[in-house]
């Protein structure tokens, strides 16, 4: 059986290539089973990859471009006048069947467009949605979407982000019926807009989901659902607010051991229940928002991304390319439209 090949854009990012290429040699180490293809700089690149053993090597490929997609450049902008650049090369090989997914930490709005013109969506998806994990109160995760693809959604685009999630957290998590919610101001029936209230009425109408209703945003963390679906404006606040409040709980945390000696003593005694917590909730191994809806696997990473959080969204890519994410969600989107028949 033939390996699966992840492409990875090297020069995205707010701390550029150096970053990118320690996770890149982690993810090389680690995972015998894929091959890699680099895209960006070969200059740049081919240094970094003599850490390599020889068989290590054997596994990666490098494609040099010669353009960048800068972080300031506007969506359309990159797709007409960035056509070699890495990022655009990576979405170019998912294209071709050339690599099963790809990773980039560059320019969201100019990902987004370059994958939705190349890939296009899958039938029955209007527009793909960004989706992430996020931690709740049990060990489970929950999936929530979208974060800031779309910041204004229709409420049959809304449905169809239940349908992907729900595909998600039934590969990903192995739950056999995911519990779809949408985020909504209150539970009860009369809250929301009237986007939200259709959005509902179409859920409650479909046998192939599992739909439990609205949830607050309070209850995104407490394990009631699987599965939240929100549209972008809002799934992006939610998101950036709870990364904020991670790292200001873990930052408090390490201010507070460092305060004095009894502080550090007692730090000191904890430090086994400090890493869980702090492993709960760092954002680096949350880091990975999965593009669905496309023909094509597409993940996007954090621009600001740590070594360790890029490792982690190149995990994503890896675990959605063994399991065939687009297939799945193509046949559950298949099921849902013939039930509405």
């Amino acid at each position: 059986m033939s390996k699966l090949t992840i492409a990875l854009d090297i020069m995205g990012g707010d701390h550029g290539p150096p970053v990118i290429l320690s996770a890149t040699l982690k993810a090389i180490r680690l995972h015998s089973d894929f091959n890699f293809i680099l895209c960006g700089n070969e200059a740049v690149i081919n240094p970094a990859l003599e850490k390599l053993l020889p068989e290590q090597r054997a596994r990666v490929s490098v494609e040099h471009c010669e353009d960048v997609v800068e972080m300031g450049d506007a969506p359309a902008y990159a797709l007409r006048n960035k056509k070699k650049s890495s990022m655009r090369r990576i979405v170019e090989l998912v294209e071709s069947k050339s690599a099963s997914a790809c990773v980039s930490a560059g320019n969201t709005g100019a990902l987004l467009a370059m994958a939705y013109y190349l890939l296009k969506t899958i039938p029955g998806i209007d527009r793909p949605a960004l989706v992430s994990a996020m931690p709740t109160a049990s060990q489970h995760r929950v999936f929530l979407l979208d974060l800031g693809a779309n910041v204004n959604c229709t409420s049959e685009a809304l449905f169809q982000y239940g349908v992907m999630g729900s595909v998600l957290a039934q590969e990903v998590c192995g739950i056999e019926k995911p519990r779809v919610a949408l985020l909504n101001v209150g539970e009860e029936d009369i809250k929301g807009n009237a986007q939200v209230k259709i959005a509902d009425q179409l859920f409650r109408q479909a046998d192939a989901l599992t739909y439990i209703g609205y949830v607050e945003g309070d209850d995104i963390f407490t394990d009631y659902a699987d599965v939240v679906v929100t549209d972008g404006f809002t799934g992006n606040i939610a998101l950036k607010s709870t990364e904020g409040l991670a790292k200001l709980v873990i930052s408090e945390v390490k201010r507070q051991s460092q305060l004095n000696l009894l502080t550090r003593a007692m730090a000191r005694i904890a430090l086994p229940l400090l890493k869980s917590i702090y492993n709960r909730v760092n954002p680096d191994q949350y880091n990975g928002a999965s593009l669905l809806g496309l023909r094509g696997i597409v993940i996007k990473s954090h621009g600001n991304a740590s070594a360790d959080a890029f490792y982690y969204a190149i995990y994503q890519a890896m675990q959605e390319a063994r399991m065939g994410i687009p297939e799945k969600i193509k046949s559950k989107i298949e099921t849902v439209l013939l039930e509405q028949i």
